[in-house]
């Protein structure tokens, strides 16, 4: 099978943006390129015995994605430029340019798999379908995930936060709103920590597929959760299918798109419940607090991690 890689160039700094802008965009197998020199951390993370050898770090970077060859991606290609630009204006990302080249490789897209082996956030063990459970492995529980064509393998530090997040905020019993669900991580967290019910929302019908299939490798009943196509911001009649009197209303988006889906969660919490939000680049903190104290929420806590940022509200 063909594909269509494309390679923006842009600064060091600015990498992990463009992928998060990427990320958002519904763009996956993301490739990035640089020669910042690895550190011990990654070593590890990576299982890497010896350092490579690299040139002098020149702050260049370029974070290359790939498209199915022969189909029209003009439209896809101007949200990308669109949203680089909107970038610029906030930090340097260099020449932000798009390269086209064309590559051939029947399995890149699982290659990744190598590298996505078990690990814990807060005493759970999340760990790949395809992965054998560590012996001896002592945890709160193991959650098992096949991310397929859509985000959220648990590593990346908005997921990981999220998960802090729901351990800290989460009663035993809690009803549990997941907006953007995904690969359906969070919300198989949730049941498996004693939500009593999960509702998942999402508007790419490959992560409302990958959502159902994990909750069934999880072994969770099929009662304990549903799944909603659609943009809860907006669409009227989704809000009225999942209703209100949720505990928690976790949401793992981006800023630009938690700022105007913020206003609809009041309607969706019960009194006291929380709304848990993440995927929010540290330079649009400010935005997002605004748009959570505009809808009448009680800012409880603001965490971090890398250059992501978390919020924790309370409907009083």
């Amino acid at each position: 099978m063909k594909w269509e890689k494309y390679t923006i160039q842009t600064t060091t700094q600015a990498e992990d943006f463009v992928s998060g802008i990427l990320a958002g965009l519904g763009i996956e197998g993301v490739q990035i390129e640089d020669n910042v020199p690895l550190s011990q951390e990654d070593k590890e993370k990576m299982f890497i015995d010896i350092l490579p050898e690299l040139p002098p770090d020149d702050g260049v970077a370029f974070v290359s994605f790939y498209l199915d060859a022969g189909k029209a991606h003009s439209s896809l290609l101007g949200q990308v430029k669109e949203e680089l630009e909107n970038l610029r204006l906030s930090m340097d990302i260099g020449a932000g340019t798009i390269a086209q080249g064309e590559t051939e490789d029947k399995d890149w897209i699982n290659n990744w798999k190598q590298y996505f082996k078990p690990f814990m956030v807060e005493g759970i063990l999340i760990k790949p379908t395809w992965e054998s459970l560590p012996d001896s492995m002592d945890c709160r529980c193991v959650v098992e995930i096949d991310p397929g064509t859509s985000f959220g393998t648990g590593k990346h530090e908005t997921t990981r936060l999220c998960i802090q997040q729901i351990c800290k905020y989460m009663e035993p019993g809690d009803k549990v709103l997941d907006v953007g669900c995904g690969s359906g991580i969070l919300s198989v967290v949730c049941l498996k920590l004693g939500a009593g019910q999960v509702v998942g929302t999402d508007i790419d019908p490959l992560c409302i597929t990958a959502s159902l299939e994990n909750m069934q490798v999880n072994r969770l009943p099929e009662g304990d959760f549903k799944c909603y196509l659609g943009n809860l911001t907006d669409d009227g009649a989704l809000q009225g299918q999942i209703g209100g009197g949720y505990g928690l209303v976790v949401a793992n988006i981006l800023a630009d798109v938690l700022i105007p889906l913020t206003p609809v969660v009041p309607g969706r919490l019960r009194q006291g419940g929380i709304y848990i939000t993440s995927g929010i680049i540290d330079f649009k903190e400010e935005a997002v607090k605004a748009a959570v104290q505009q809808a009448g929420l009680t800012i409880l806590e603001v965490s971090r991690l890398g250059e992501w940022v978390s919020i924790a509200a309370r409907k009083d």
